[in-house]
C-alpha cells in the first residue's frame, strides 16, 4: 500500500483512518468513511483500486468535480476518464468502449447515467475492481443534499456481477454525515452488515469564529489585512460576490470573484489563478470549492451565514488542509436570520405552485402527455419566466422539488461544444469553387485537424482551428457560418444552457402525484437545519468545535483551546 500511495502521490504515510478504510476495501469489504473535508478521502479508493486489477467506477455529483479528479489523475500518469452530462452518444459511446477495452483504470460518472441502457450493456462487460460512491450523503433522504439518482446505484451495483472480479465492493465517502444518514446510506447500498470508518472530525489546526456585526465589509477587509496567505470568502448571491470583490480591489486587495453566472473559460481563468497563487483572495457563491486540492488556504470566510450545519462544516474545512494555522470566521447579523426565514419559503413554494410549473415546463417545451421519457431538452430558464411572468427563484425551486419527487434531473449549466460535417464527399471537396484559395486552406486545415468529420458530426473548437491555421475566432466563426450556408457543412455553434431529463412521461393534473406529507417533511428536515445554524451563531457558551462535532455525532469531543469561545475562555 505504501509503495503504490509513494509511486503515484509522493506520501511516506497514511493519515489517520485511510490505511483502515483501504483494509477493508482490499478485503472485499463494503464501507462507508466518514472524514471530514480535506481529510484525503480520494486516497482511500484511488491507492486500493491502483493495487488491483480492473477499472474503479466513480459514482459522483458535480461535473466540475469529476473533472478536476480525472484531471489531477492525468496528471499523476493514471488513465482515467468520465461520462457525463453534455456529451453527445458518440463520445460517451467511444469513452465506455474505452473502459471495457481500453487500459483506463478510472471511469467517472454522474448518477443519471447508470441506468440508461448503454451504460448498463457496456458495464456488464467491465472488469470492475470497485464501485465508489462520492458525497454519499447524497443518497439519504435525510441528507442535506439529496439527488434521487443516487438511489440507483444499488441497482446498478447488481448488474456488476458478471464481472471477472465478481460484484465489486462499495467504497462510500462522505464528509458530512450524521449517525442517521450514515445508518442511510449503509441500507440502501445494501451493505451485507454495517461497516462505518469515521474520521475524527477534529481540526486542531482550524480556529473557528463568529462576529455579530453589521459592517461585514469592513470585518473581511481587516481579516484580509491581518491574515497572510490565500483566502476564499463565500458569498450568498452572485451579485454580492461581484460587489465584494470590487471593494476588496478598491483598497489593494487581490482578489476575483467566481460565480455559476460567469462565462466557463472565464469562471476557469479565475479559478485556475488562485489556485496557482496569481490571486490571492476569491469571492464566491457556493458554486467554488467542490474538489479543489489547495492545502494552503489560510482562512475561509462567510461573508452570508450559511443554510445548513453541513454546508458550513464542509466549506469551512477547505482551510488549514496543510496542517497549518488557518481561521474559519463566520459574519452575521439580523439581516441572515430574516434571510434565512425567506429562503424557507422560496425552498418550499406551495405545492399547488409546484404542480403548476410542472405542466408549464412541459408546455414550454412542447412536450404533449404521455410524451417526453427519456428524453432531455434545453431549458432556459430567464426565458420561461418570462414568458410566464414568474420570479426566476421561485420557478427554480419548484423545478428542483419536483426533481426530489424523481420526475426530471435539472443538470448543472452545460457548455455544448460546437459540432459540425461535411455534407459533401472529400472528392466533390476538390471539385467545388469555395471562392478563394483562403477558403480551400481553411477547409483543407479542418479535414487535417479532425479525423471522420466527413462521415458524421464531430465535435471542434474554434479557438483551436484559430491557432492552428492562425485565423481571429471571428474569421473562424464568419467562414464557418459561410461553408453552412453555402451547404458544404452542417455546421452547429456551441450552446451554454442547463438540460432538463425527463424521467417519466408527461402526466395529467389528476395523476401527479406530489406527496403532502412528504413534502412536510422535507420542509422540517430543512427548518430544522437553519435552526441548528442559528442556534451555532447565537450561541456564546461552548467551543464552537465541539458543537459542530456533536451534530454530527461525535460526542466526547474537548474543547479546542483555539476558536473565540476558547480563546475568550482563556482570557
Amino acid at each position: 500500500m505504501l509503495e503504490t500511495l509513494k509511486r503515484y502521490w509522493g506520501y511516506d504515510s497514511f493519515r489517520p483512518q485511510q490505511e483502515d478504510i483501504i483494509k477493508n476495501a482490499l478485503g472485499g469489504k463494503d464501507v462507508l468513511a466518514i472524514m471530514p473535508t480535506g481529510g484525503g478521502k480520494s486516497v482511500c479508493f484511488q491507492v486500493p483500486a491502483m493495487m488491483k486489477e480492473g477499472i474503479c467506477i466513480v459514482v459522483s455529483p458535480l461535473i466540475a468535480l469529476m473533472r478536476d479528479q480525472v484531471e489531477n489523475l492525468r496528471k499523476r500518469g493514471i488513465p482515467a476518464l468520465m461520462v457525463c452530462s453534455g456529451m453527445s452518444y458518440r463520445e460517451i459511446d467511444i469513452a465506455l468502449d474505452n473502459a471495457v477495452y481500453g487500459n483506463y483504470k478510472f471511469l467517472y460518472v454522474s448518477p443519471e447515467r447508470l441506468k440508461t441502457t448503454l451504460f448498463q450493456g457496456r458495464a456488464a462487460k467491465m472488469n470492475v475492481n470497485f464501485l465508489v460512491v462520492d458525497e454519499a450523503h447524497c443518497i439519504s433522504q435525510w441528507g442535506y443534499d439529496f439527488r434521487p439518482d443516487y438511489l440507483e446505484i444499488a441497482k446498478s451495483r447488481s448488474k456488476l456481477e458478471g464481472s471477472a472480479f465478481g460484484t465489486p465492493p462499495v467504497i462510500a465517502l462522505t464528509a458530512t454525515a450524521t449517525r442517521q444518514v450514515a445508518e442511510d446510506i449503509m441500507s440502501i447500498l445494501d451493505f451485507p452488515q454495517p461497516n462505518m470508518i469515521v474520521s475524527g472530525f477534529e481540526r486542531p489546526n482550524l480556529s473557528y469564529c463568529v462576529r455579530r456585526c453589521e459592517d461585514k465589509l469592513g470585518q473581511v477587509l481587516k481579516l484580509c489585512r491581518g491574515v497572510q496567505g490565500t483566502g476564499i470568502v463565500y458569498v450568498a448571491r452572485r451579485k454580492s460576490a461581484e460587489e465584494v470583490t470590487a471593494f476588496l480591489q478598491s483598497q489593494g486587495i487581490d482578489a476575483a470573484y467566481y460565480h455559476a453566472g460567469m462565462n466557463s473559460k472565464v469562471r476557469e481563468a479565475a479559478q485556475n489563478a488562485w489556485k496557482s497563487g496569481r490571486t490571492r483572495i476569491i469571492v464566491s457563491t457556493n458554486a467554488f470549492g467542490m474538489g479543489i486540492d489547495k492545502p494552503d488556504v489560510r482562512f475561509v470566510c462567510h461573508y452570508d451565514m450559511p443554510q445548513s450545519p453541513e454546508a458550513y462544516f464542509q466549506e469551512a474545512g477547505r482551510a488549514g488542509r496543510d496542517g497549518q494555522r488557518a481561521y474559519a470566521l463566520l459574519l452575521w447579523n439580523a439581516t441572515d436570520i430574516k434571510r434565512l426565514t425567506q429562503m424557507t419559503r422560496t425552498t418550499f413554494p406551495q405545492i399547488e405552485f409546484i404542480r403548476d410549473i410542472y405542466q408549464k415546463v412541459h408546455s414550454h417545451l412542447q412536450i404533449a402527455y404521455g410524451e417526453g421519457l427519456g428524453t432531455g431538452r434545453k431549458f432556459n430558464l430567464d426565458e420561461f419566466c418570462k414568458r410566464f411572468r414568474l420570479m426566476p427563484s421561485d420557478v427554480y425551486y419548484a423545478i428542483k422539488y419536483i426533481e426530489l419527487c424523481g420526475y426530471w434531473v435539472l443538470t448543472e449549466e452545460l457548455e455544448i461544444p460546437s459540432r459540425m460535417t461535411f455534407t459533401v464527399s472529400r472528392d466533390e471537396l476538390y471539385r467545388i469553387q469555395l471562392g478563394s484559395a483562403e477558403n480551400d486552406a481553411f477547409v483543407k486545415t479542418i479535414l487535417r485537424m479532425y479525423e471522420g468529420i466527413c462521415s458524421g458530426y464531430v465535435q471542434i473548437d474554434e479557438e483551436k482551428i484559430a491557432s492552428f491555421g492562425r485565423y481571429s475566432i471571428l474569421a473562424v466563426e464568419s467562414k464557418l457560418k459561410y461553408l453552412s450556408s453555402r451547404r458544404i457543412i452542417n455546421y452547429i455553434p456551441k450552446i451554454k444552457s442547463p438540460i432538463i431529463y425527463f424521467e417519466s412521461e408527461r402526466l395529467t393534473p389528476d395523476n401527479l402525484r406530489i406527496d403532502p406529507k412528504e413534502y412536510e417533511e422535507r420542509k422540517g428536515r430543512y427548518v430544522k437545519r437553519q435552526e441548528t445554524m442559528i442556534a451555532y451563531v447565537s450561541s456564546d457558551d461552548r467551543c464552537r468545535q465541539q458543537q459542530l462535532l456533536e451534530y454530527f455525532g461525535q460526542t466526547d469531543s474537548k474543547p479546542c483551546g483555539v476558536c473565540d469561545w476558547c480563546l475568550a475562555a482563556k482570557r
